[in-house]
């Protein structure tokens, strides 16, 4: 159920920045929701002292009088941010001019209340960091608001093991309705509740993806993160050929060698392939009566230039990729620790409103070079559980 502010009306000046606000106390599938705290003087702040990030000003083109009725095009505005936006961390940037030289901006840990400082913060980020930006969406959201959703990917490069950081969420962009800038950012995380500067969530969020980590540096299936919460990942992955067989347990290591095999060169013309992660065992039905173990093939690779199995148990088939909800976790993967995975997952998906299918894989992020021992049976395995979605993710993610 969502609750909205009363239309207000206030005239504007050139100190205002003004930005509606839609109040929600629910969840929409695949986009996390974070309501404000009521204000001791009513539904109605403005920004008068520090603590910026907590105004919401509902404001009406329609009840606005003739003398203050602005002439903002919301339309361009969203186009120019489709066009512009996507230069944020490249050598061309964005066009300050489009923002007030006293722009506000907020994020969970960070402030800046000028164009300068929203500068700096873009170009210190690309000097400690590598970042790339992705833009999902811009949209109107309200008479002098756009809110935009993005994926930021980020390599910590001063640390040896160059820990990649991941942020996704939404920016509010208020517009000043006399000059048509932007006057105001809020960003807001997926991954924690407390968005407020300075939050301490925020700040326990960056720390976490500091940890060592470390899969094996070898080919991996390509997928963009549309959405991380705490708990898990939205992803949408490309198409990709794996080399399968069947198996017995989603834990197990029936049928590894096998599939293993055909890669160091037990197959048709003796072929060697290099190697890849991650291993996966998926369950195609809630019973886990239909198991396959599966080794992903490098992506230059398609079906017609591959050579044939030399096992008639063993196949080859292209996965056509789409979107999966994914949680991470490390350790021995033992048949109930895996399942209670799968379990836990699959409730956080349907909580946020998110509609898994049938089914489930999981995957392992072992060097194949190893023994295959090691691969199967290790506390310090990397691993990963995924639930497919269904095509809706999509929707929620784009334009």
């Amino acid at each position: 159920m969502a609750t909205h502010l009363p239309d207000q009306i206030f005239r504007p000046s050139s100190h205002l920045c003004v930005s509606s606000r839609r109040l929600n106390t629910g969840k929409h599938a695949g986009i996390s929701v974070f309501p404000f705290k009521p204000f001791r003087n009513g539904n109605i702040a403005v920004k008068t002292d520090k603590k910026f990030i907590k105004w919401t000003l509902r404001l009406s083109l329609v009840e606005q009088s003739p003398s203050t009725k602005s002439t903002v095009d919301i339309n361009r505005l969203v186009e120019f941010l489709y066009e512009d936006l996507p230069h944020l961390f490249d050598d061309q940037g964005i066009d300050r001019t489009m923002y007030d030289e006293r722009v506000k901006f907020r994020d969970p840990i960070t402030k800046y209340d000028s164009i300068s400082g929203y500068l700096f913060n873009i170009a210190l980020l690309k000097k400690l960091f590598t970042p790339e930006f992705q833009l999902h969406y811009v949209k109107q959201t309200g008479p002098y608001e756009i809110t935009t959703r993005w994926t930021m990917v980020m390599k910590f490069i001063i640390l040896p093991w160059k820990p990649e950081l991941v942020f996704t969420g939404t920016s509010v962009m208020g517009i000043n309705p006399e000059n048509s800038k932007f006057c105001s950012h809020l960003d807001f995380w997926d991954s924690i509740e407390n968005n407020d500067y300075f939050s301490f969530e925020g700040l326990l969020d960056v720390i976490k993806q500091l940890r060592i980590y470390k899969t094996p540096d070898l080919e991996s299936p390509k997928y963009q993160i549309l959405k991380r919460t705490a708990n898990y990942e939205v992803r949408k992955y490309s198409p990709f050929v794996i080399v399968e067989t069947k198996g017995q347990k989603l834990s197990g290591s029936t049928g590894f060698n096998d599939v293993a095999g055909y890669i160091f060169g037990k197959n048709s013309t003796m072929e060697k392939i290099p190697m890849t992660t991650p291993v996966f065992t998926q369950a195609f039905d809630t019973q886990l009566s239909n198991i396959s173990i599966q080794i992903v093939l490098p992506s230059e690779k398609d079906l017609s230039s591959l050579p044939n199995p030399n096992r008639e148990e063993l196949n080859l088939r292209k996965v056509e990729g789409g979107f999966a909800v994914v949680s991470k976790f490390s350790g021995k993967p033992t048949e109930d620790i895996v399942l209670e995975n799968e379990r836990q997952l699959r409730r956080e998906a349907l909580r946020d409103g998110l509609k898994p299918k049938e089914g489930c894989l999981l995957a392992r992020y072992n060097d194949p070079g190893r023994t295959w021992s090691i691969i199967m049976d290790t506390s310090m395995l990397k691993c990963s559980m995924f639930a497919q979605l269904c095509c809706e993710a999509e929707r929620l993610m784009t334009r």
